[in-house]
């Protein structure tokens, strides 16, 4: 064992206590097999499976695109405001009973508008669990729309233009969907438009796409967090920089397992980012799909990896300092986190 535990029990009690944020989690990507089912009665939607067990089947996916392909299908059960409202209500209860003390979550408004859902009903339905879940659970929040980058510049502009309304509940901008082919600079000029109305700036880049696509979400969207950022590692260059600039990675360690981003757990590149100084976190990007939430993903590196006591309170650390948290807030959770790792 890294030092500091006794056993593998004793990591994962740490674990469990750790105050964590979570900055890297799509909402739609949250739906459970079985409420998935329940939706789909409760709003009369045929859907391809009949059992739980066969949705849990389809579950295999070897590349992203596999992934998409039944990540949108799943979508198509969410309909009414109330339907948001439930799934995100049950990942918040997940979050709250893995000691995750704030969200920033990722919602994608375009998998819903183009199936007729109005804008509207989607983030009502989302806000509504998040206001909830601040006074249930003492869960802040933080809301990122993403656009989807297999679709065009031009969509994200009019996705832009049906935010307007709702700026006072949207925090940030993000760019997710397929990622190869499809480069961070196709969407240079919305993000420059986001910027100005005050929106934070995230992106998927360096998952499945190359180094050069971590360059340009710096360079050309001016981004404020990398998303993944996996194989920036490639470049060291690039590594140095971000180490320099303090640039927040959102790495998800069972998502890149699952989607053969790295084809052992115990060649996940986590450890390598946090010797190299960079300020990488833990998350669970679609944790339906990919096998666990935020505890889950923290168990699998800690062990494959054999992280110590302080690597995984770097982490922790990390998800509260490359939030978008003010400097208050982050210090009263740096300090709960340091009073943790103390006892």
């Amino acid at each position: 064992m890294a030092d500091g535990f006794a056993s593998p029990a004793e990591r994962a009690a740490f674990i469990a206590a750790l105050p964590k944020a979570e900055l890297h989690l799509h909402i739609e990507g949250s739906l459970e097999p079985e409420l998935m089912f329940e939706l789909a009665q409760r709003n009369n939607v045929a859907i391809p499976f009949a059992s739980v067990e066969e949705v849990r089947a389809a579950y295999a996916f070897s590349n992203l695109q596999d992934f998409l392909d039944i990540y949108y299908q799943g979508m198509g059960v969410l309909i009414a405001e109330q339907d948001f409202t439930d799934l995100t209500a049950a990942y918040l209860a997940r979050a709250a009973a893995d000691n995750v003390r704030h969200v920033e979550i990722f919602f994608d408004p375009q998998g819903h508008t183009e199936r007729g859902i109005a804008f509207g009903t989607v983030i009502a339905g989302i806000t509504r669990a998040l206001d909830d879940a601040r006074d249930r659970h003492g869960i802040s929040s933080r809301l990122i729309m993403c656009f989807l980058r297999h679709l065009s510049e031009a969509e994200a502009e009019t996705t832009l233009d049906q935010a307007l309304p709702w700026l006072d509940r949207i925090d940030g901008v993000g760019l997710d969907s397929s990622e190869v082919g499809h480069p961070p600079s196709k969407f240079a000029r919305v993000f420059a438009r986001a910027r100005t109305l005050g929106l934070k700036l995230v992106a998927h880049a360096g998952e499945e796409g190359p180094p050069e696509y971590v360059h340009e979400a710096l360079d050309l969207l001016g981004v404020d967090r990398i998303d993944h950022g996996n194989r920036s590692l490639e470049d060291p260059a690039l590594v140095r920089r971000l180490a320099a600039e303090g640039m927040t990675l959102t790495v998800c360690p069972l998502s890149n397992l699952k989607l053969c981003v790295v084809g052992d757990i115990a060649a996940h590149p986590l450890k390598t980012m946090l010797d190299a100084g960079l300020r990488a976190t833990v998350n669970s990007d679609d944790p339906s799909y990919f096998g666990g939430y935020v505890n889950a993903n923290y168990a699998a590196v800690a062990d494959a990896l054999d992280l110590s006591k302080a690597d995984l309170v770097t982490l922790a650390r990390n998800s509260f300092a490359g939030s978008f948290l003010d400097d208050e807030a982050k210090a009263q959770h740096l300090a709960a986190i340091d009073a943790c790792a103390a006892g």
